[in-house]
């Protein structure tokens, strides 16, 4: 009896060493990232500074060709999150009955450039010019911006000379005025600003003046809800040091230092712009105002381009938004994530 005892206390000693090793082993999240993308300046600080290994996080990253990749690596599964815009999960929600869901990520903008000298300082100055738009005729930042200069009795759709392209290549073509202006992504127009080019609007600009003063992501981590509910503390952790990183990256030359070269500018001017621009975009709260702000904005986008959205699409898809709350301390300098 004494030996079985014994056995019996060995083996629950055994199990008990073995669930306290596997409990502390760090969880794992596959994130997909594209090359020289601004997510991955956050995960080189998280690594620099080992902000994963202080959550209890290993982040194992996959390397995407494109954005358009990452979708389809997170329709697969082979990513847990990815970086995609709340107007995508809402219409693969309510089209294609995803369980994907959005957490803030940046709320950077694109931004409508003109030459310094340029004549143009008004949407309705753009009548009969010739416009580079950057992302395509589904672009959100060419979405609002008709929508916001249909409110001017302006249809931009009809009176200016489109150009889509890559951003690269429109870049260059309002460089040797082949363009009269351009309307393209946040970090290929700071790279115009430092070559003097003129911001003539911006997305929260554009938002401002259709009445939302909430700062509204424009890119957020997207995975699947169902994944996020087995896993919220783990989402949550990470959710934490992205915020940790983002606040380093503005505030610590330190972690500068480790994004610069992936920057891929070697001109100070350009590097100070692209700094700037990118901490504007630091997301300080996401409550229920924002989203309800977020929501008013899809159905102004919507309404105004029927033939692009089919009915059913016309108002924000139920769980677009992850069920968590982002909200500002008032007592430390990074912001703190709030379950409900």
């Amino acid at each position: 009896m004494k030996r079985l005892s014994i056995r019996l206390l060995t083996l629950f000693l055994l199990f008990l060493h073995f669930f306290t090793v596997h409990a502390s082993e760090p969880f794992q999240i596959k994130i997909g990232v594209v090359a020289f993308g601004t997510l991955q300046w956050e995960l080189a600080v998280i690594q620099q500074f080992e902000l994963d290994k202080q959550e209890n996080l290993q982040l194992r990253l996959i390397t995407l060709a494109n954005p358009q990749a990452g979708k389809i690596a997170l329709h697969a599964g082979t990513v847990d999150i990815g970086v995609a815009d709340w107007f995508w999960v809402s219409n693969q929600r309510t089209n294609h009955h995803s369980p994907l869901t959005f957490a803030p990520y940046s709320a950077t903008a694109g931004a409508l450039l003109v030459a310094a000298n340029s004549p143009i300082n008004t949407i309705k100055q753009l009548a009969g010019k010739r416009i580079g738009i950057a992302g395509g005729e589904i672009d959100k930042n060419w979405l609002l911006l008709q929508t916001l200069a249909a409110k001017q009795d302006v249809n931009l759709n009809e009176t200016v000379d489109k150009v889509f392209g890559a951003p690269p290549i429109l870049n260059q073509q309002l460089l040797q005025n082949r363009l009269d202006a351009l309307l393209t992504y946040w970090h290929y127009a700071a790279r115009l600003e430092s070559n003097g080019y003129k911001r003539l609007l911006d997305g929260a600009q554009m938002l401002s003046m259709l009445g939302i003063k909430q700062k509204i992501p424009t890119l957020g981590y997207v995975f699947s809800d169902q994944w996020a509910h087995h896993h919220r503390e783990a989402v949550l952790r990470f959710l934490r040091i992205s915020q940790q990183a983002k606040n380093l990256i503005c505030t610590s030359e330190q972690a500068w230092e480790t994004v610069l070269p992936l920057t891929r500018s070697e001109d100070k001017q350009t590097q100070t712009v692209i700094r700037k621009r990118y901490c504007e975009g630091r997301i300080q709260h996401w409550e229920a105002a924002d989203k309800l702000a977020a929501s008013t904005i899809y159905s102004m986008i919507t309404a105004s381009h029927p033939n692009l959205f089919p009915k059913q699409s016309s108002t924000l898809a139920a769980g677009t938004f992850w069920d968590y709350t982002l909200s500002n301390s008032t007592t430390t300098k990074h912001p703190t994530i709030l379950t409900k």
